[in-house]
């Protein structure tokens, strides 16, 4: 997924409802969507609400999260270490090469966190809100919806050199996207699908300018963008669009730019470069229904690898530090 850049994000909200709060059994250790059903009932609502409301304010918070919860998964499994800050014990996988000055939201993340904290303190956790966030993200603009299966805790521990090993890298070909999704369980379809995550969201020009050079882009759009992306440094974090049609819409769009050479990063127009992933591209252009279901399944399937349950981990009072 591509990296962009950092900034700030500010939202204030006073949750004043009450709800019957409780804590799980230490026995509990399936993944399951009504998780917090009985031990904090109002904590999907509370999510959604807040998620929306950040989303509609800015659009680009909806790649965001989904970017977070993806960053996650792929180092360590969906255990929101990706949200430790850096300590005297923990060295911060936001400082890694892909998420430094890139990864955002995370102010979002601390506000969703202390509503629940008021809500039902120490049960929902860091791990479950990025999943969840991730699925409400894509929901409010007007993309497909699924069942979240929880219950995931969160680690004590961040992993920087995994998070500079693990995620795949815009330059990558197509025999290294699919080897990288496939070390991490998810197969063709699974990384043909969750690319489809640019269909909304901006990538900084270090990560595309080499591309502009390529044979493999329309040379119409890659002009359109080296005014933005010129050889100088102080370009670098100028941002773009990663999907030129609708950049603020969930849809299949990603896909009929790649047919048509309008992939922004490397990484993105490798998938139709007559190569495996040819003829999924075509099929999630065509017919958009395929693509959401496939993009939900995969969201599934990639929240599910190597969660903490039971009594692994924690929950955490404060998603950027262990208790």
């Amino acid at each position: 997924m591509a990296r962009s850049s950092s900034s700030s994000f500010s939202f204030f909200f006073f949750f004043s409802s009450l709800a019957l709060c409780g804590l799980h059994s230490v026995a509990d250790a399936q993944l399951t969507p009504t998780f917090y059903s009985t031990s904090c009932p109002l904590a999907l609502t509370t999510i959604r609400t807040l998620v929306q409301t950040a989303v509609l304010l800015d659009p680009r918070m909806g790649a965001s999260l989904v970017r977070l919860h993806f960053h996650d998964c792929f180092v360590n499994g969906c255990d929101a270490s990706v949200l430790l800050d850096q300590s005297t014990t923990i060295q911060s996988e936001k400082s890694a090469a892909p998420n430094a000055n890139s990864l955002r939201g995370f102010e979002l993340v601390d506000t969703i966190k202390a509503a629940l904290e008021l809500l039902c303190p120490g049960v929902v956790s860091c791990a479950d809100i990025l999943a969840v966030a991730a699925r409400d993200s894509v929901a409010v603009l007007r993309g497909p919806t699924w069942s979240v299966p929880l219950g995931r805790r969160d680690s004590l521990v961040a992993n920087q050199a995994g998070a500079n090993t693990d995620l795949p890298a815009p330059f990558f070909s197509l025999a290294q996207i699919t080897q990288a999704f496939s070390d991490k369980g998810l197969s063709l379809t699974d990384m043909v699908a969750l690319s489809g995550a640019h269909t909304f969201g901006k990538a900084r020009c270090t990560n595309f300018r080499a591309h502009l050079s390529e044979s493999n882009i329309d040379p119409a759009f890659a002009a359109t963008l080296r005014p933005t992306c010129s050889n100088s440094s102080s370009d670098d974090n100028n941002l773009a669009n990663l999907d030129v049609t609708t950049p603020n819409t969930f849809d299949n769009a990603y896909y009929t730019n790649l047919l048509n050479k309008r992939g922004l990063l490397h990484s993105d127009q490798e998938l139709f470069n007559g190569g495996a992933a040819d003829a999924l591209v075509r099929t999630y252009s065509t017919t958009p229904s395929t693509f959401f279901t496939d993009f939900a399944n995969a969201m599934i399937k990639m929240g599910n690898i190597s969660p903490l349950t039971g009594t692994s981990g924690q929950i955490r009072r404060n998603c950027r530090r262990v208790n």
